[in-house]
């Protein structure tokens, strides 16, 4: 009956009034938004978005290396992602001697394409919901625990159902709704994934970290791979003799152009999102979480930052590691700072005290908002406590690396710079020593701090011209063994309350809403699977007296071009193009387009997305938000959410004129 119940609400509140272009939705129940897609402007049909029986465009969308989404453009099995997601691919590649990421990096045949161990490309064969089988024998007179293993049980079975007689897949059951809905998701992964093409970091990471998550943007953010096969067209590892995939699906490029008003979607993973938190949750994060990550990144980036323009064999060792660093960090700046211009919390509050009057006499919900606030109270000291444990103490790579039992060593000294390290050491553990109450401190980071009297003296007892790992090590055995045999129980008991309370508010929230009438529209919290958001290509106004225009060009390229920044400095053959103004077939308005962005719904996850217009065709490759906007993950604001792409016509336009790779558009289906 609960069940029923809650697929009910969830259809009402599905059809109810649209916050403007709000929302994650499943491929499988856009039936459910189909029409108000098409009122939009898009031009085909449900099962053009997912289909089962028949080729769709999810076919043609893929989870590239388990954290970002890439996209097939050509019959060849080539895919185009962002130059972020391939960012390590390419600066494993890399050497002084040949700097793919300074330089760039074009094969000119299929015998140049570089394999990357490790690296997968995942397409969903098919998505079901399994709701009724995962809570198949479920009583209400259950505990929780029976519940938990009850659920185990029936996701194993589920799950060694759909991998029987196949070959090459990913299986997985995941919650939705906090566990009101489950979702069995099947995956063919391909191990054989080689790099194609890659524009200069220049061009690539254009703006570096002063410009991501801003808008305007310039950044051409686009790498090529290509998905191998075996001779039956299915997953194989690496091998010369393997074949591009011949895939069920590619996408078109609409070269044609994008204007204000056209209909965009993106379809793609988004990793993680939390918008039904509860208001302390959503406190936490902005007025305490928040700052201090971000204070203790800052140490981080400005000790990399210092050794990484001395020295350019550091720069591309620490590449990768910087820019991840970077951006959680300014990530954060801007979720804070949009949680608190927005009211979140405030609101938030509003709305738990009308739920709280509404649930009086409705024993499933009334003591629901007094014990959240009871909970989040119990281990809000600990949550800090565990921020510091992973953004200080574990975050020194060397203490870290000594821990984990020097896995990988031959990998890790490749990209190691000892000065940098021990910087960071220094400087996080004063900060933890400052900011973390002697009560939580583990006895053995009291006893060293005593022996060597300063954390300099400490450091230099570690960081030696061969490092003390034994004493790395013990860092992270002590420190980690303190956190989690007094404080992670704790934190864990009250978290998993915390989550089966969600389960409870949120068919509460629903069914409060269809109750009082409310356009509250209701979608799942982003968990990695697959998911399409519309909206369309528009502008936005920051501030007071701003309004930003929603293209961007190769003008403003030139305009920021700065030779003696590293992160603006253009390559002298871009900027004899735009003097020369040899911009070929892709030339629009005396310049060449470069980004745009639209109000599609997207987060961490959906970088590198397929960026569709009406028809389905490719217009653009998502890359990330503008900061005004980086609080969607918790609270949505139509005024100033905008996802922000790479417009395709960039991407060709460096493949043609500056790569001088005719052949890879050759391969490609482009409509002009």
């Amino acid at each position: 009956m609960k069940r029923i119940l809650f697929a009910v609400v969830l259809l009402l509140s599905g059809t109810s009034l649209l916050r403007a272009d709000e929302g994650m939705w499943l491929p499988s129940e856009i039936i459910l938004k189909i029409k108000d897609m098409q009122e939009k402007g898009f031009k085909l049909t449900a099962e053009d978005i997912y289909s089962i029986n028949n080729s769709s465009l999810k076919d043609a969308v893929v989870h590239f290396g388990g954290g970002c989404t890439g996209e097939i453009i050509s019959s060849e099995g080539l895919l185009i992602t962002n130059h972020h997601c391939g960012y390590g691919q390419i600066q494993q590649h890399s050497s002084v001697e040949h700097d793919y990421l300074t330089d760039g990096f074009w094969a000119m045949t299929r015998e140049q394409e570089l394999p990357n161990p490790g690296l997968t490309v995942s397409f969903l064969d098919y998505m079901e919901d399994v709701t009724e089988q995962v809570l198949k024998g479920y009583k209400p007179s259950m505990t929780e625990e029976q519940r938990s293993a009850l659920v185990a049980k029936n996701i194993k079975a589920i799950e060694e159902k759909a991998k029987e007689g196949r070959k090459s897949v990913s299986v997985s059951v995941k919650a939705l709704y906090y566990g009101n809905q489950y979702y069995l998701y099947v995956f063919k992964v391909f191990t054989d994934v080689r790099l194609v093409g890659a524009p200069p970091s220049s061009i690539g990471k254009f703006g570096g970290d002063t410009d991501n998550w801003m808008w305007p943007r310039h950044t051409g953010d686009f790498s090529l791979f290509r998905v191998y096969a075996g001779a039956d067209n299915e997953p194989a590892p690496y091998s010369k003799d393997n074949v591009p995939y011949k895939p069920k699906r590619f996408f078109k490029i609409n070269a044609k152009g994008i204007g204000e008003g056209d209909f965009t979607m993106v379809y793609g993973f988004p990793g993680r999102t939390n918008e039904y938190l509860f208001s302390d949750a959503v406190r936490y994060t902005a007025y305490t979480s928040n700052p201090h990550k971000i204070a203790l990144r800052t140490l981080r980036l400005d000790a990399q930052k210092r050794e990484m323009e001395k020295d350019p064999a550091v720069r591309i060792k620490y590449a990768s590691k910087n820019a991840n660093v970077a951006n959680a960090w300014k990530k954060w700046q801007g979720e804070a700072k949009g949680i608190i211009k927005m009211r979140a919390i405030e609101n938030k509050e509003e709305f738990e005290a009308a739920f709280t009057k509404w649930s009086q006499g409705k024993p499933d919900y009334e003591n629901l908002v007094a014990r959240f606030k009871e909970l989040y109270g119990a281990i809000e000291e600990l949550s800090l406590v565990r921020d510091y444990q992973s953004e200080a103490l574990n975050a020194v790579e060397l203490v870290a690396f000594a821990g984990r039992g020097q896995r990988g060593a031959e990998r890790f000294y490749k990209d190691y710079h000892m000065p940098i390290d021990k910087e960071c050491f220094i400087s996080l553990y004063k900060a933890y020593d400052k900011n973390i109450a002697d009560k939580y401190k583990s006895p053995y980071f009291k006893e060293q701090l005593a022996k060597f009297g300063t954390v300099e003296a400490w450091a230099d007892a570690i960081f030696t011209a061969e490092p003390n790992m034994e004493m790395a090590a013990e860092i992270y055995r002590n420190t980690n063994k303190w956190f989690m045999e007094n404080y992670a129980p704790v934190l864990d008991s009250v978290n998993r309350e915390i989550t089966l309370l969600y389960r409870t508010y949120m068919r509460g929230m629903m069914e409060y809403n269809k109750a009082n009438r409310g356009t509250k529209v209701f979608y799942p919290d982003a968990n990695s699977t697959l998911r399409v958001a519309y909206g369309q290509v528009k502008g936005y106004s920051p501030s007071d007296a701003v309004y930003f225009t929603p293209v961007s060009s190769l003008d403003g390229i030139i305009q920021k071009d700065n030779p003696e920044i590293y992160d603006y400095n253009i390559p002298q053959a871009l900027r004899d193009l735009h003097a020369a103004k040899d911009y070929g077939q892709w030339e629009v308005n005396g310049s060449v387009p470069v980004a745009f962005i639209a109000t599609n719904h997207t987060t961490g996850g959906n970088s590198g997305s397929p960026v569709l217009d009406a028809e389905g065709n490719l217009i653009g490759v998502n890359f990330d938000r503008v900061w005004e906007g980086t609080m969607s993950d918790v609270v949505y604001d139509p005024e100033v959410c905008r996802n922000i792409s790479l417009d395709i016509r960039f991407a060709l336009f460096v493949i043609d004129k500056l790569a001088n790779a005719d052949h890879l558009l050759e391969e490609m289906e482009i409509l002009k």
